[in-house]
C-alpha cells in the first residue's frame, strides 16, 4: 500500500499548491495550460491503447463495460458526489463537481495505476506508482489551479481504487499473465483519450461509465480457464 499512500499524498500537496496559485494566474493562462495539458493526457493515453494488437477483445472490453458502467451509473455516482461536496465545502462556486470528476477519472484510468497497483501488490515494488504519484501531483498543481477545490477530494477515489486492485493483486496472481495486463492497459489508454476529449469539448464522453471495459479482459480470460 506504501505507494498508494505516497500517491494519494502527492495529489493532496499539489492541490493544496495549486490551490495557492490560483489566486495569482489570471484566467486566460489557467485556460491555455489545461488545453495543453488536455493534449499530452490525449498523447498518454494514445501510447498506451497502442500497446496491444488484440483489437477484437478491447472493442468488445468497450461495448460490455459501458453497458455495465450505465447500468451501474458510475457516472451519475460521481457527479453526485461531486455535487455533494460542492454543496459541503465551496457551496456557489460552481467548479468542485467538475474538478473532482474530471481529477479523478484521471487519476485513476490509465496503465500505470492499474500496472502499479499490480505490481506493488504481487512483488512489493511500488516504482511505477512512485512515478505515477510524480505525474499526479503536478497534474494536481495544473488542474486545482484551472478547476478549482473538488481536485483536492479525487485524491480519495485514488486510494480507495488503487489500494483495492492492490489487495486484490495476491488473490489474483495467477490470472495476471502479461497478455491480460497488457489488454487492460490497453483498453484503460483509450479511455485516457477520451477524458482527454473531454477536456476540451463541451460535449462530453461518459468516460465514468466505461470504467468496467478495463475489468473485461480479467474476466474473460477467467471464462476460459473454466471452459
Amino acid at each position: 500500500m506504501l505507494g498508494t499512500l505516497v500517491n494519494f499524498l502527492t495529489i493532496i500537496a499539489g492541490s493544496l499548491v495549486g490551490i495557492i496559485f490560483k489566486k495569482g494566474i489570471p484566467q486566460k493562462y489557467n485556460e491555455v495550460i489545461l488545453q495543453a495539458m488536455s493534449l499530452a493526457v490525449i498523447l498518454v493515453g494514445m501510447k498506451t491503447a497502442l500497446g496491444c494488437d488484440d483489437l477484437l477483445i478491447i472493442i468488445i472490453s468497450l461495448a460490455l463495460g459501458s453497458i455495465i458502467g450505465e447500468f451501474i451509473g458510475i457516472e451519475a455516482f460521481l457527479e453526485r458526489v461531486g455535487k455533494w461536496l460542492e454543496f459541503r465545502f465551496a457551496s456557489g462556486q460552481g467548479e468542485v463537481a467538475k474538478g473532482f470528476v474530471t481529477a479523478a477519472l484521471m487519476f485513476c484510468v490509465g496503465s500505470m495505476a492499474i500496472v502499479g497497483s499490480l505490481e506493488s501488490g504481487l512483488t512489493g515494488n511500488h516504482h511505477i506508482l512512485f512515478a505515477k504519484a510524480t505525474l499526479d501531483g503536478i497534474m494536481s498543481v495544473i488542474l486545482t489551479a484551472s478547476l478549482g477545490i473538488g481536485v483536492l477530494f479525487a485524491s480519495l477515489p485514488v486510494l480507495v481504487y488503487q489500494g483495492g486492485i492492490t489487495l486484490a493483486a495476491t488473490w489474483l496472481k495467477p490470472l495476471l499473465v502479461p497478455e491480460v495486463v497488457a489488454q487492460m492497459s490497453s483498453t484503460g489508454g483509450l479511455l485516457i483519450m477520451a477524458l482527454g476529449l473531454n477536456m476540451l469539448r463541451e460535449k462530453k464522453i461518459k468516460v465514468g461509465n466505461m470504467l468496467p471495459a478495463i475489468f473485461i479482459p480479467l474476466i474473460y480470460y477467467v471464462i476460459l480457464l473454466i471452459f
